[in-house]
């Protein structure tokens, strides 16, 4: 049974069971199916990243499983957490106490992630973060109860920094979204830089969520005189910057622009004209083997407007596909028992699937596999709609992802 929450609805529910209406978790009777519950951006600046083609994947995983186990019954819930961590807090309680949510995943917010993980690790259940992107989450914020998914704020722009800055483009300036996701990623990619060899020479950091006019920023940059403007930022921010900075005519100037936090839908909309030569970091790709390409496929025909996943809507159907793994080899009624047992029970047995290859779950939560280095191709190169990417780099996971040794989780360092 597929059933979609309302942020009203969510909260309306919590006030049913304030009134003591709502059986408590532990009177609930065994047997009951595990419930996956994915909390998304449907409205904002995330909704393309992750939104519907979000919930799809989640179906997806859970369809591909009932296959192989039509015994083991799986419902799926979503919200809207309209980008607003009080939101999310409000449903993710919702979910756990009230709804009988197993798992919660996507959640493209970082700061929202940070809380819902210390929710998780207070109620022994699991949380999965696909679509929320600080590294903090398996740093200083990791916790027993929750595991990140696809790409990291440390991952993405360590794939690209480098190799930027050998390249030549050794100074840079940054333009950040004011919170924790932004704020991550221009600390890890500004790290780079230094650590590289190369200097940034400022940064500008713009309210969060709201900003539509980005000149003064990009100007600034433009000032600076840096060889790179690195944006830390991402969905309809990173879009806007882009297309505003070539309107400046920043590129044609000699400044690299690069979207240190750029996915494929981005690139998209920003359209090759204006985005060609970009470097970007994902660690997948819709056509970069025959698996991708399969799943891709598969999700394309189901999409309204025939869109292809990207590595936030595909890590979501892996990071689901594995979980579903774990609950046949334990069983529903354990499962639903102790998110940290079937983290243990994640870990146990081998990750891999069509989307990522072979994946590593780390003692710090952290899943770690392979990242790529792409270059956005010229129009002419591009052969259909989606056809956007160039490989130019692999970056195997044990150097994709930052070493446990300088993460700072306090279950590894304590």
């Amino acid at each position: 049974m597929n059933q979609s929450i309302s942020r009203r609805g969510a909260i309306g529910g919590g006030l049913v069971a304030g009134a003591g209406l709502a059986l408590p978790r532990r009177a609930r009777a065994a047997g009951q199916p595990i419930r996956i519950g994915v909390l998304t951006d449907m409205s904002g600046t995330y909704a393309a990243l992750t939104g519907a083609g979000s919930v799809l994947a989640a179906r997806m995983a859970i369809e591909d499983f009932a296959k192989v186990h039509p015994e083991i019954k799986v419902e799926l819930v979503s919200a809207d957490m309209l980008l607003k961590p009080d939101v999310a807090l409000s449903i993710a309680g919702d979910w756990f106490d009230n709804q009988g949510v197993d798992l919660l995943t996507d959640l493209p917010l970082s700061s929202a992630a940070i809380a819902v993980g210390e929710m998780a690790k207070a109620k022994d259940k699991l949380a999965i973060f696909t679509g929320a992107a600080s590294s903090i989450l398996t740093g200083a914020r990791c916790g027993p109860n929750h595991l990140h998914w696809a790409y990291d704020t440390w991952g993405i722009p360590h794939a690209i920094v480098e190799s930027t800055v050998k390249a030549g483009a050794n100074t840079w300036y940054f333009i950040t979204a004011d919170y924790a996701y932004g704020q991550q990623l221009e600390h890890d990619a500004a790290s780079f830089v230094t650590r590289a060899g190369g200097k940034v020479l400022g940064s500008a950091r713009y309210p969060f969520p709201g900003t539509t006019d980005f000149s003064a920023f990009l100007l600034s940059g433009k000032a600076s005189g840096a060889k790179v403007i690195g944006l830390a930022n991402g969905g309809v921010d990173a879009v806007n910057c882009v297309k505003q900075a070539a309107e400046f005519g920043i590129m044609q100037g000699g400044q690299k622009v690069v979207g240190v936090g750029l996915l494929i839908d981005d690139i998209l909309s920003i359209g090759l004209k204006s985005a060609h030569g970009v470097l970007l970091a994902e660690p997948y790709y819709w056509n970069l083997n025959d698996g991708t390409h399969g799943f891709a496929r598969r999700y394309q025909a189901r999409m309204p407007q025939r869109s292809m996943p990207n590595s936030a809507q595909a890590g979501l159907y892996s990071a689901i596909t594995h979980y579903l793994k774990a609950v046949a080899v334990m069983g529903p009624e354990k499962a639903k028992a102790s998110g940290r047992a079937v983290i243990a029970q994640m870990r146990a047995i081998p990750v891999e699937d069509v989307i990522f290859g072979t994946s590593t779950i780390r003692p710090d939560g952290r899943v770690i596999h392979n990242m790529y280095l792409f270059e956005v191709k010229q129009p002419s190169e591009s052969k259909e709609t989606w056809d956007l990417l160039r490989l130019k780099d692999t970056i195997p996971a044990d150097r994709a992802f930052r070493p446990m040794a300088e993460d700072g989780c306090p279950m590894i360092h304590a």
